[in-house]
């Protein structure tokens, strides 16, 4: 989550390109950061990964700074773009199946269920639209713009307008309650045994916030941010009884990481971790510009869980794997170029972007200098030691994590092309 908004742009769809002939079947992948939000999934998926194929986003050749992930239900990829439409794509071919309209851009992190798909948009409105054929089936105004993660926990629909409320909606669209919400912008969160970790905080400290039992509709404990000195809260990761998230502080000379384990229940802090950003021998980036180009994506800095582990890419051109338990470093990899995107972990792989040296051509800065030769890839390391696996060069840098449906891996990239790729047998 964050406290000021910054626009997403992804443009009209057009598919390009289709290659390989199906030969895998799929699982779901239908929330932010996958089931309980850890970011991994069990299906393992192990390189070489082939194209299967990819298609262009947007036409006028801007580089995007967001795509937020999509999510996957059978045989079709839902996610929504900032010309207003939300899409339904065929996962085997990239056949477009439907399109809706909404009143503005769409940077939500969408929903599916087994009937509809819901979604929230900058025209203030939160959808539900039915899988199947792209009809509305309702929708709920909410005089703010909607940046949030959806989902739908039992029989909530739950989102977060930007500086409004979190709301609780009936399957039906109806207001059950709400949580007043001040404060923060691009609001992500993590339901677990009925609660909502991280509300916003109460109205007397709104730069604040806590896990809340959606039963009892009360705090369990509140978390002061001023306390944490940041401009930048992750999505947070439940294993056990611990809750994990990271910080990012700047002071316009360095990035300062923190990564935290708390107890869920009680808000006791279990560890921190505090580390400098670390860029590499050779590379001199423009730290305030590659803030913002974080700051646009909702699961910038978010933990992946695995094992005993919890695996974070902060930003830098660092890999840090702790210790879930006690905060030690187990193991940690770094890179000539930053990280790109958040990690999602099939298996015992981990998979994410590197960015290359395409942060000169984003940022325009000829002070943001990468290594020569360094180009955008999607990355895997093995998830017990970090050890190096496998490497793809790609058209432009991942930006979200990228997400896993059975043996296909998904990612868009800000060259504005979103891809498809699946084990090769």
């Amino acid at each position: 989550m964050e406290m000021k908004h910054i626009g997403r742009r992804v443009a009209a769809v057009i598919v390009i390109l289709s290659l390989f002939a199906a030969c895998s079947g799929g699982s779901d992948w239908v929330q932010f950061r996958g089931e309980g939000g850890r970011g991994a999934t069990s299906t393992r998926i192990s390189p070489p990964l082939g194209l299967k194929w990819k298609f262009r986003l947007q036409l006028d050749g801007r580089t995007l700074h967001s795509f937020n992930p999509p999510v996957v239900k059978g045989d079709t990829i839902y996610f929504g773009s900032a010309d207003g439409n939300f899409y339904a794509l065929d996962i085997e071919s990239g056949y477009m199946r439907w399109v809706f309209k909404s009143g503005a851009a769409i940077n939500s992190v969408p929903y599916a269920d087994d009937q509809q798909v819901y979604f929230g948009s900058q025209d203030g409105k939160t959808y539900a639209v039915s899988r199947g054929e792209g009809l509305e089936i309702w929708n709920f105004p909410t005089g703010r713009q909607v940046n949030s993660s959806v989902e739908r926990y039992k029989d909530y629909i739950i989102f977060t307008s930007d500086g409004g409320a979190s709301f609780f909606l009936s399957p039906e669209g109806e207001k059950m309650f709400h949580i007043p919400n001040p404060v923060w912008y691009n609001h992500t969160y993590q339901m677990y045994d009925d609660i909502m970790y991280f509300a916003p905080g109460p109205l007397s400290r709104p730069h604040s916030f806590g896990p809340y039992d959606i039963n009892e509709q009360r705090h369990l404990w509140v978390l002061d941010t001023a306390a944490l000195d940041a401009i930048w809260y992750s999505f947070p990761a439940i294993r056990k009884y611990l809750i994990f998230f990271s910080t990012l502080g700047y002071d316009g000379f360095e990035w300062y990481l923190s990564f935290y384990a708390y107890d869920r229940m009680s808000g006791q802090r279990i560890w921190e971790y505090e580390d400098f950003s670390r860029w590499g021998p050779d590379y001199r980036p423009d730290l305030e510009q590659l803030l913002l180009r974080g700051l646009n994506l909702l699961d910038f800095m978010a933990p992946a869980v695995w094992d005993d582990l919890v695996i974070y890419t902060g930003g830098d051109s660092v890999v840090r794997a702790f210790d879930a338990d006690t905060g030690n470093i187990r193991w940690e990899k770094e890179f000539d170029t930053p990280v790109s995107s958040a990690p999602t972990i099939a298996g015992d792989r981990i998979y994410f972007g590197l960015l290359g040296d395409g942060a000169v051509e984003l940022f325009g800065n000829p002070n943001d200098m990468a290594p020569a030769g360094s180009v955008p890839r999607l990355v895997c390391l093995s998830a017990r030691d970090g050890r190096l696996l496998w490497s793809m060069e790609l058209e432009g840098a991942i930006l979200s994590a990228p997400v896993i449906a059975g043996r296909r891996l998904m990612f868009g990239t800000d060259k504005s092309v979103f891809y498809i790729l699946e084990e090769v047998f």
